[in-house]
């Protein structure tokens, strides 16, 4: 009982963690967002992370000092922060020439391929009535990305593709989570995001191969420039906000089982489509809105279900004191 009890607990946190590492995110978006009219995403993505090293510094003194960064596991690590470098690079890239909202929501196809995965990557339980949920929340996709009609972009296709590089990301965390501390693991996380910044900074920071009139290639390889004091202070407040929201986040997927967890990603869809309209003026069109609506409600049924499942299983459990 009080084992069934505890991972009860557990989960409870780890939702908690998630919806406060959204909430963080959705800002450093919308930061990313607001200043990528102007400055190249290796840039952004340098002083973001130099930024959020000062907040993640400070979560690894009070979790126990420098030693707890000592890993055993350090290709892990590295294979992780690529993960996710990747995904952010899709997703800013498709944000900078689509609306808010939209990005968010096609993002957050992550939950559905952190489920179909956990069952062979985890060994987590996925069941046929989660695997019907997957199936609608896809439906929703296709709904918003309309293949085959004037509207849809292949840009479209980048914020899925970071949910998918998400995913596998949140995989390792769960493995690396039974024995790393959540400082340890945002550390590298922004170890990872400094190196690649670096190096893509060194590769095309002269701007000589933004020669293509897309938006979003110009996002990528525009030339590197000195900052204005605005604009430091936005990456300063970006990478503060980045640091405590990404500790927050490897603990949401170190202390709840994937499946759990999972569909609480869905939390900041709301708050993007509001900051999207009030920032831009970005409003979806119908076709939008149900796509959106279908992700949503899948990942609110797996919720459904999930807590019905451990209700069910504390009330047949037999007492064990």
């Amino acid at each position: 009982m009080r084992k069934r009890l505890a991972s009860l607990n557990a989960n409870t946190l780890g939702i908690l963690c998630l919806v406060g590492a959204l909430g963080c995110l959705t800002i450093s978006d919308s930061i990313i967002k607001w200043v990528s009219d102007d400055m190249p995403l290796h840039q952004i993505t340098f002083w973001r992370s130099c930024f959020a090293m000062l907040a993640v510094l400070v979560i690894v003194q009070l979790e126990g000092g420098l030693v707890r960064l000592k890993t055993s596991r350090p290709t892990l690590h590295l294979l992780r922060g690529s993960m996710l470098v990747l995904a952010n690079m899709f997703f800013f890239v498709g944000l900078a020439a689509m609306p808010l909202a939209e990005t968010v929501a096609l993002f957050y196809t992550a939950p559905l391929f952190i489920c179909i995965l956990s069952q062979p990557v985890l060994g987590e339980k996925v069941g046929l009535r989660r695997w019907f949920v997957i199936v609608v929340g896809l439906i929703g996709v296709i709904v918003m990305l309309r293949p085959g009609s004037d509207v849809f972009r292949m840009v479209s296709l980048l914020p899925i593709m970071a949910a998918l590089c998400y995913a596998a990301m949140t995989m390792m965390t769960r493995k690396l989570g039974i024995r790393e501390s959540g400082g340890a693991l945002t550390f590298y996380i922004q170890i990872a995001f400094l190196l690649i910044s670096m190096l893509s900074g060194l590769l095309v920071g002269d701007g000589k191969f933004d020669v293509h009139d897309n938006q979003s290639l110009h996002f990528l390889l525009r030339a590197w420039f000195w900052p204005s004091l605005a604009q430091l202070q936005l990456l300063l407040l970006c990478g503060l906000i980045v640091g405590f929201g990404g500790y927050l986040m490897s603990q949401a997927y170190r202390l709840g089982e994937a499946p759990v967890v999972a569909p609480f990603e869905y939390a900041s869809l709301p708050f993007a489509l509001l900051v999207g309209y009030y920032l831009w003026g970005d409003w979806p069109d119908w076709p939008a809105f149900v796509g959106t609506g279908l992700i949503i409600g899948s990942g609110l049924l797996v919720m459904y279900l999930e807590n019905r499942d451990h209700r069910k299983s504390l009330r047949q459990a037999p007492i064990d004191l």
